[in-house]
């Protein structure tokens, strides 16, 4: 079994982190190529905590060893199944999701956490990032490299994450603002 952990701060609002973080694998994120599809399979608010619950499928094409595709028998497709949760009144998004390609032969469970950063709780957010993967199987050498392997592909999934998740809150604020000076012109509009 072998740990990821990634944190860091964003130069932005909770508020703005949350909303773009739905933008996450659009278009604006050119960072992220190795998610082909997100669906959505469900949504709905808690009515006891007013918490937005979304389950999602993520789909992912990453270039995977030829060793270990011959080993573990599949594809350079997966499937991650993702949970999330989004509380204002808790100001939290907390996302957890699972591996459901080879889950037989390695499991990874990852949690993300975005919260308000408490020294700079209305200009920054926290980010945090933990995964535990573990693979299966009668020979430990094998499972060892696995699992290395994999988090070496976390370690650099998460870098271009990062740098793919900025620029989409970068075009989410420009986007905002040219939104917000397009309506503040209707009364002009109205009025001529």
């Amino acid at each position: 079994m072998k740990f990821f952990e990634n944190n860091c701060t964003f130069e932005y609002s909770w508020r703005d982190v949350s909303i773009a973080n739905w933008r996450k694998y659009c278009a604006w994120n050119d960072r992220c190529s190795h998610v082909i599809a997100v669906d959505t399979v469900s949504r709905r608010v808690e009515p006891s905590t007013g918490v937005l619950i979304t389950e999602r499928l993520i789909t992912c094409k990453q270039s995977v060893p030829k060793w270990l595709l011959r080993f573990i028998g599949g594809t350079e497709v997966s499937y991650v199944h993702e949970i999330s949760e989004v509380s204002r009144e808790n100001q939290t998004v907390t996302m957890r999701s699972t591996n459901l390609t080879c889950a037989h032969i390695l499991s990874v469970q990852e949690t993300v956490i975005y919260s308000p950063d408490k020294d700079h709780p209305e200009t920054k957010t926290n980010f945090s990032q933990h995964a535990q993967i573990t693979a299966y199987g009668a020979f430990s050498r094998i499972c060892n490299t696995i699992e290395d392997w994999s988090v070496e592909r976390f370690d650099q999934n998460a870098k271009k994450g990062r740098e793919g998740f900025e620029r989409v809150l970068r075009m989410s604020r420009e986007a905002f603002a040219e939104l917000k000076a397009d309506v503040s012109k209707i009364p002009e509009v109205i009025s001529s």
